[in-house]
């Protein structure tokens, strides 16, 4: 595998896939800039589309002989009004407006709300938001099938638009018919990681899990205040976590989101799960082929913050400069991980979550990669080399944000691509091993043919012994290279 400079960068670039980069020249293009996951965002385009996209994706991976991981993104239970006599309305601030279940038409005065978990839900006083929060009412009087409310900022609503109840839990699968069906087909292309939108609780995930049966990893998106409240055990079930910052900027107070960003990240570093930062991160980079400094200073500070990823969306889907953006994303990652101070954070952080948390919940698995870091670091060790076959091992690994490089070995094809999501580290696929000499002797072989080593340095190797059962992480060694 040929590894650029770009792709040697710890943080990942999950892309979203769209006109703009759907042709074999722009997917390629867009993985020799650095990206390193690919998003099929199934809010929008037919099943053929992605399918002719994943096509595409394992093609351009193949010819390249490297990692890629596909994500497919689902739309999850969208709510919103119903239609209007004349199409749209203007709500105007302080006047009453209705929101019913009556299958007609609406006007300036009412409107259908088709979702009767809303009205199961609603309280006196509770807020609902129309169109990404453009619009915010009052409830002031309801019953089971009608909800009277305030307009507190007004303007125009049109047919369909969006929905919001930031205040409540809804009775409301996250996995709606649309998602079953998706869902099924993600699986049967054979797609890395599944992401679940609007999760409300770790059942939400549990449930999925329980239908994904394994066939992909599982990502938890977070756009609703329940999730926020139920965050550390909804990390707990997830395979990652998103943080979605559109809806959840909608959901909750914008100033909030910066603060709940980092604690997520906080907290699924604690846990060793990846963690995806989205939305509008190099927005104006959509029409502009340069950031603007705000963008740039986002992008950095969910560097800086430990993130796994960072995720473009419109950007790269229907922008102007797909692959200059991703290349200005690169650039600001590098720029970081070039910081003296970023590892001062990170290793600050750690020793953190290891006094606060790895201490209080000690296994023979976390002490083992607690002391591959340390011995990595006292040996000053160019890299750690991890076998993994479900991922664990290499997660823990990963977020501890060592200095040296991380290569990832396993015989599992599919962790190979999923293990492309997470910080730092390398993937490698073998075909199958019996032992611990034969992580060894595949790993240095790879180091010495990519130059990532040189003849008398030493890197520190984990596994489980036996190699052949997975969630076993209880062997370190260190290895010279000769």
């Amino acid at each position: 595998m040929s590894i650029e400079k770009e792709a040697l960068k710890r943080v990942k670039i999950v892309s979203s896939v769209g006109p703009a980069i759907a042709s074999e020249e722009m997917i390629e293009k867009a993985m020799k800039a650095g990206v390193n996951v690919f998003r099929l965002n199934f809010s929008h385009g037919a099943h053929e589309d992605h399918k002719k996209s994943y096509d595409i994706i394992r093609t351009v991976a193949k010819k390249l002989s490297m990692p890629v991981g596909i994500l497919a993104d689902l739309q999850g239970p969208k709510l919103r009004v119903g239609k209007f006599k004349d199409s749209k309305v203007i709500l105007v601030e302080g006047e009453t407006f209705i929101l019913d279940q009556k299958d007609e038409l609406g006007d300036k005065n009412r409107v259908t709300l088709p979702h009767p978990q809303i009205f199961a839900a609603i309280k006196e006083d509770d807020i609902l938001l129309i169109d990404d929060g453009k619009i915010r009412l009052q409830v002031e009087k309801f019953d089971p099938e009608y909800i009277e409310t305030k307009v507190i900022n007004g303007g125009e609503v049109s047919n369909f638009k969006g929905v919001n109840f930031p205040s409540g839990i809804l009775q409301l699968s996250a996995l709606t018919t649309k998602d079953a069906k998706d869902l099924d087909f993600a699986l049967n292309m054979g797609v890395d990681i599944i992401a679940l939108s609007f999760v409300q609780l770790p059942s939400d995930i549990e449930n999925l899990k329980n239908i994904v049966k394994g066939k992909a990893k599982v990502i938890a998106k977070i756009e609703k205040p329940s999730a926020i409240e139920y965050i550390e055990d909804i990390i707990t079930v997830a395979d990652g976590i998103m943080v979605a910052r559109g809806d959840l900027g909608v959901e909750i107070p914008t100033e909030k989101v910066p603060v709940v960003q980092k604690q997520i990240i906080r907290e699924c570093r604690k846990q060793s799960k990846p963690v995806i930062v989205a939305t509008q991160m190099l927005d104006s980079m959509t029409f502009a082929p340069i950031p603007t400094r705000a963008e740039a200073s986002d992008v950095a500070n969910a560097v800086y913050d430990g993130a796994d990823a960072v995720m473009l969306s419109g950007e790269t889907t229907v922008g102007k400069y797909p692959i200059e953006t991703i290349k200005t994303m690169v650039n600001i990652i590098n720029q970081v991980e070039s910081d003296p101070l970023y590892w001062n954070y990170l290793d600050a952080s750690y020793d953190y979550i290891v006094t606060n948390y790895i201490k209080n919940h000690p296994t023979t698995g976390r002490a083992i990669t607690s002391a591959a870091k340390q011995i990595a670091d006292t040996l000053n060790s160019k890299v750690v080399v991890a076998f993994s076959t479900y991922g664990t091992t290499v997660n823990r690994i990963s977020h501890q944000k060592l200095k040296a490089r991380i290569l990832s070995v396993t015989d599992n094809p599919a962790l190979y691509n999923q293990m492309n999501l997470s910080w730092g580290v390398t993937p490698l696929l073998v075909d199958s091993i019996t032992s611990f000499s034969e992580i060894i002797d595949v790993s240095t072989a790879w180091l010495k043919k990519n130059k990532w080593v040189e003849v008398g340095d030493r890197i520190v190797v984990v596994a489980g012994i036996p190699v052949a059962i997975g969630g076993i992480t209880n062997s370190i060694r260190v290895v010279e290279i000769d």
